[in-house]
């Protein structure tokens, strides 16, 4: 059972994350029947740490021994986080929490700490979705998913990029408590129990451009002609080559195959359309060459984890069509 939630301090500790944590499980709701956790924070690195906000200090009068009696000990973010060092003394605790059975929750950059403990060899994670690469190449081991929000690896919890820290701390008190409590927390917060999809929807992905002309030109072609239904013989003889030629050129300048390129330039278009304009889902899947509304929905919940309504709603705001 959940009880003693201990947040741990470094310097340059990002206020809004450390605050994520504070607001889920450092309030007292017990005038709402709600449960109330044994909360506190611990520094790392001394009494008193600056955070990245110009001036602010936060302190505590707890240490790492505060770490050794936690069932759950939560990491947020900050600055530098990705490629500081950490106090072996932290690392330490953090291992032998996990060997005695606590959890251990990241919140955004804070997952580099972990990997730093070597928690992620083998595990899924999450992180933010700009410092999943950084993520990979410094913890190689690690299972990186730069598309979820959150991802639950038994004791180890990782989190995406600020309010999806939200997101799974809500999911620990519903695995903990039950869903109805997580709920009236959650409204407390003024936040959904939970989302839908994932980081997906929220990463910004230029369109993929050739590092060469060999197919420079086919590609702006296909790009203004999204509507249309093509084949690789069509494509490859616009490109004055053999089919297979072109598929082979076409994989080498762009990492994918030609059915996968453009089916992601139309969910990109789908996702302007959406946000942008009024235009219906039947008129928009017209539009980006899926035809249907149910093919645009299909493609575009493999794609991003949400439905076509629900991104709209998102990016738009409730009074979206």
């Amino acid at each position: 059972m959940l009880r003693n939630v201990a947040a741990v301090l470094l310097d340059g500790v990002h206020p809004f994350e450390l605050g994520v944590v504070c607001e889920v499980f450092g309030l007292d709701r017990s005038d709402e029947g709600l449960p109330t956790y044994d909360f506190a924070v611990a520094s790392a690195e001394g009494p008193a740490l600056g955070t990245h906000v110009g001036g602010l200090t936060v302190s505590t009068p707890h240490g790492l021994e505060r770490l050794e009696e936690a069932d759950l000990i939560a990491v947020p973010a900050g600055d530098g986080y990705i490629t500081r060092a950490y106090p072996p003394e932290l690392l330490d605790a953090l291992v032998r929490a996990v060997d005695r059975g606590a959890r251990v929750l990241s919140v955004c950059s804070g997952v580099f700490v972990l990997g730093a403990a070597g928690l992620l060899d083998g595990r899924r994670c999450s992180v933010h979705w700009r410092q999943a690469g950084e993520l990979s190449r410094r913890h190689p081991k690690a299972i990186v998913e730069p598309d979820v929000l959150y991802v639950d690896e038994g004791p180890v919890i990782t989190s995406a990029g600020t309010a999806a820290g939200i997101d799974a701390c809500l999911h620990i008190v519903r695995q903990e408590q039950g869903p109805e409590v997580a709920n009236k927390i959650a409204r407390r917060m003024v936040v959904p129990p939970h989302r839908d999809g994932g980081q997906a929807q929220y990463i910004e992905r230029p369109l993929p451009r050739s590092q060469c002309d060999t197919v420079g030109e086919v590609l702006a072609w296909m790009e203004q002609h999204l509507d249309e239904e093509v084949t690789v013989e069509q494509l490859a003889e616009r490109a004055h080559m053999s089919p297979r030629t072109f598929a082979r050129r076409f994989q080498q300048e762009t990492g994918t195959t030609p059915y996968r390129w453009i089916l992601r330039q139309r969910v990109l278009l789908a996702q302007e359309l959406l946000e942008a304009t009024d235009e219906t889902v039947d008129t928009i899947a017209g539009r980006t060459g899926f035809g249907t509304a149910a093919a645009l929905r299909h493609q575009f919940v493999r794609a991003l984890g949400t439905t076509p309504n629900t991104y709209r709603r998102t990016f738009q705001g409730p009074t979206a069509a």
